[in-house]
């Protein structure tokens, strides 16, 4: 019990609470005219003057509900308590005007918009009034009951709608952390990608400037092509970052685009082969295959020593695409260390949409990276929508 008190204890306000709207303003009215009419209409209210002017007065207590849930719940029913007592005086079993009911709504506030402590200090001090108007109104069992069961009800309410409201805002958060993550790996892909070709082509420039300076220009402007593709695509990431969305990052590159990664004018060659129906897939595989294809091709560039050719090969397989990408490098430098980000990156791409990837030594010498990609649309939804 002690670990749960200090859970309920420790609950802060929730943090969604809307600012006083015209809806208040009308509530306030609607409850203000219902008081009014009943200390003109009721002849037989005790004290009548009295009664009607503090249930004026506590109304207003409805505009701050959100913003200060504990102290309009002890003002309006610390009026309700006042009231009991005024029947005691009086003894009078008539429960005063029927719209002070309006202050079940600063009940309603005090768990949906209370922090913890509040709701543990508010609750008992609701409880004592109605206890104490009970006692007032000379209250029967079944009068005790249902309106133990009316106030049970009311909290109920109000703790249920906060927790959807909480669950809510987690999933938005949880969505929000995948999109950065997807992005943080698209943002590594496109960088690590770009930069190993820029140092490629700037080595192979400094062979080519003393060999044959004629060709040290095209070189140089291969390297600028690079350098400005790169920082189109992180400018388009990093807008996208800082709008919390999606839609200025579209449309995503595909397989239709892995001719991109080929280059014939450098070492190692890149040569891209698409075998079969790799057209149309859905949006999640389709980028993917680019993508894993990109990394690997990076991997390559960067860790394959002595490779003089790097292959891409797509094909369809049934249900399921197959991406392989060799180099024939005589050495892996990345063999023998941990998977980096762009092994795990990869892994986690092909995992998240039902397929597999394996990566290691190709039987005829050199590096092999393969992934398998489910291609039918209901498959990837389900993977993409399976909560484990």
């Amino acid at each position: 019990m002690r670990p749960l008190w200090r859970a309920i204890w420790r609950e802060p306000r929730p943090t969604d609470a809307p600012p006083v709207s015209r809806g208040d303003w009308v509530l306030l009215a609607a409850v203000e005219a219902a008081a009014l009419y009943e200390g003109v209409a009721r002849p037989d209210l005790a004290w009548r003057p009295v009664v009607t002017l503090l249930a004026l007065a506590v109304m207003p207590a409805l505009l701050w509900r959100r913003s200060h849930p504990l102290a309009t719940c002890l003002v309006g029913f610390g009026v309700a308590g006042l009231l009991s007592a005024i029947q005691l005086v009086a003894r009078t079993d008539d429960l005063g005007p029927a719209s002070m009911m309006a202050i079940l709504i600063l009940l309603y506030a005090l768990v949906r918009w209370g922090s913890g402590r509040e709701i543990a200090i508010g609750m008992p001090w609701v409880a004592a009034v109605v206890g104490l108007g009970m006692y007032a109104s000379s209250a029967t069992l079944p009068d005790l009951v249902g309106g133990s069961l009316l106030l049970l009800f009311i909290a109920s309410l109000a703790a249920i709608f906060r927790s959807r409201a909480d669950l809510w805002q987690r999933r938005q958060r949880e969505i929000r952390n995948e999109e950065r993550l997807a992005l943080a790996r698209e943002l590594h892909d496109t960088v690590a990608h770009h930069v190993s070709a820029i140092a490629v082509q700037a080595q192979a420039g400094g062979v080519v400037a003393r060999a044959q300076p004629a060709q040290a220009a095209q070189v140089l402007a291969t390297i600028e092509a690079e350098a400005t593709r790169t920082l189109s695509e992180m400018r388009a990431m990093v807008r996208v970052l800082r709008e919390d969305g999606w839609g200025a990052y579209s449309p995503q590159l595909g397989v239709a685009d892995l001719p991109r990664l080929a280059r014939a004018d450098a070492t190692p060659d890149v040569a891209v082969s698409l075998t079969g129906a790799v057209t149309g897939l859905p949006g999640p595989v389709d980028a993917a295959v680019y993508r894993i294809a990109q990394e690997a091709v990076t991997n390559a560039l960067r860790h394959a020593h002595g490779a003089t050719h790097v292959g891409i090969d797509v094909c369809r397989v049934g249900d399921h695409l197959r991406l392989r990408v060799t180099d024939d490098g005589l050495t892996h430098t990345g063999s023998a260390a941990p998977p980096g980000f762009g092994l795990t990156g990869m892994t986690e791409r092909a995992q998240l949409l039902g397929g597999s990837l394996t990566a290691g030594p190709a039987h005829h010498g050199g590096w092999m990276v393969e992934a398998v990609l489910p291609v039918h649309v209901s498959q990837v939804s389900q993977v993409s929508q399976d909560p484990q």
